[in-house]
């Protein structure tokens, strides 16, 4: 029997009884149907900074319930909750004099600052300047803007068609990025970029390539946009990874961290280049939104999930988790047992000796009671909830060196 659920990521043809059903978490720990307790250490999906039931959160959202439970905030219409979040993130974040367009989910928001800087230059009087330059190995999201934006080719077969005017470079070859420049001159609307490549397998930005985006972007008069949905509030030990980095965008998509994944929240940070020529006509209407933009559950949510993110100074934590992680799995490099490690503060990705699949490592560490990601065929990733203790740390480290052996056990 399959279930009536259709799983995302997944097959399709899967048997019901192949699923993990988690029904509970309590800090770095969930659990499933069946009792067995994990250390969650990929944060669910990238997103739980702060641990799971933290009762804080969960009476933020109860109060909004009882006070509003929903109202759209199109044309006149606002919530207190969705202008409080408003102020707060324009306030953390590093572009200046900010504001902030909200969404549900972390696509939505990527297609919104897609659209936002190709309207920006057709406001201007140049609706010609639509193209947009991305990566090879990003991941920016499942609609059809962030489909045509990631360069995942998996992610891309069998949709038909997607948009126009999206090229791709080289993750880290700053020359093709100039090269695409001068060969699609004055069109180019937008450089998109993850600051680190997260579903590809966890690739920092090398040296000079983020800086070297924003020379091109100022120089060409093209907007720069960041995608911080795994990056954002607080997993670079920093409330942005622009901020980490030392690099200014245009745009700033975030997601995932801005509630731990309490609630469903995404949005884009607009900054003065956009906003001023969307601000410049007073008859000017903005016709793009959502249902739920602002929705005050979720804007609960994320005031008290970056309220504990401050009160707990995990900020900090997640710094002190790659002092601890990378020289770790680096150990395991020189036991033989990993080929590569990628990382900086809260988010590491472990590659694999060529004879190891990810797959079997994952399965083995699931019996040894922990859940990691894998990534491809060579990468395990880790991106732990900032609560994670040391010895929490210990044993994802442990476990990921028990199943690499015996993952080897099994291949030979």
């Amino acid at each position: 029997m399959r279930p009536s659920f259709l799983h995302p990521f997944a097959k399709p043809a899967a048997p019901a009884d192949s699923f993990i059903s988690i029904v509970g978490g309590d800090g770095a720990w969930v659990a499933d149907r069946q009792g067995r307790r994990f250390i969650d250490a990929t944060a669910s999906l990238w997103y739980c900074q702060v641990g799971h039931g933290r009762v804080e959160i969960a009476r933020a959202i109860e109060r909004q319930l009882r006070e509003l439970e929903a109202f759209h905030t199109f044309d006149i219409f606002t919530n207190p909750r969705a202008d409080e979040i408003g102020d707060l993130i324009a306030a953390l974040c590093p572009i200046a004099d900010a504001r902030v367009f909200l969404t549900d989910s972390g696509s939505e928001a990527v297609d919104t600052a897609l659209k936002l800087a190709r309207l920006s230059f057709a406001l201007r009087g140049r609706p010609e300047r639509t193209v947009v330059l991305a990566r090879h190995d990003a991941y920016h999201g499942v609609t059809y803007g962030g489909t045509s934006l990631q360069g995942l080719p998996p992610n891309r077969e069998g949709f038909g068609p997607l948009l126009a005017d999206i090229h791709h470079t080289h993750p880290h070859d700053l020359a093709e990025v100039e090269a695409r420049f001068a060969e699609h001159g004055d069109r180019v609307a937008a450089v998109i970029a993850e600051p680190v490549l997260g579903a590809a397998g966890v690739h920092p930005p090398r040296p000079g390539y983020l800086e070297g985006l924003r020379e091109l972007c100022d120089r060409h008069g093209a907007l720069l946009i960041f995608d911080e949905v795994i990056t954002g509030f607080g997993r670079m030990g920093a409330w942005f990874a622009a901020q980490h980095y030392g690099v200014t965008p245009d745009l700033i998509v975030f997601a995932k961290g801005v509630t731990s994944g309490y609630q469903p929240l995404g949005g884009v940070v607009v900054g003065a280049k956009v906003r001023e020529v969307l601000e410049g006509d007073p008859d000017f209407v903005l016709r793009h939104g959502f249902t739920y933009s602002g929705h005050p559950l979720a804007c609960a949510a994320a005031l008290a999930n970056i309220a504990v993110l401050r009160d707990e100074d995990l900020l900090a934590r997640a710094q002190a988790i790659g002092r601890q992680l990378g020289p770790a799995l680096a150990a395991l490099i020189d036991q033989g047992l990993l080929a590569e490690v990628r990382g900086e503060a809260g988010i590491w990705g472990a590659g694999l000796p060529p004879d190891v699949h990810a797959a079997v490592v994952r399965d083995r560490m699931l019996e040894l009671g922990v859940l990691a990601r894998p990534i491809g065929t060579a990468t395990i990733a880790f991106c732990p909830p900032l609560v994670i203790s040391d010895a929490e740390l210990d044993r994802c480290i442990d476990a990921l060196a028990r199943s690499v052996r015996a993952a080897r056990e099994v291949t030979t």
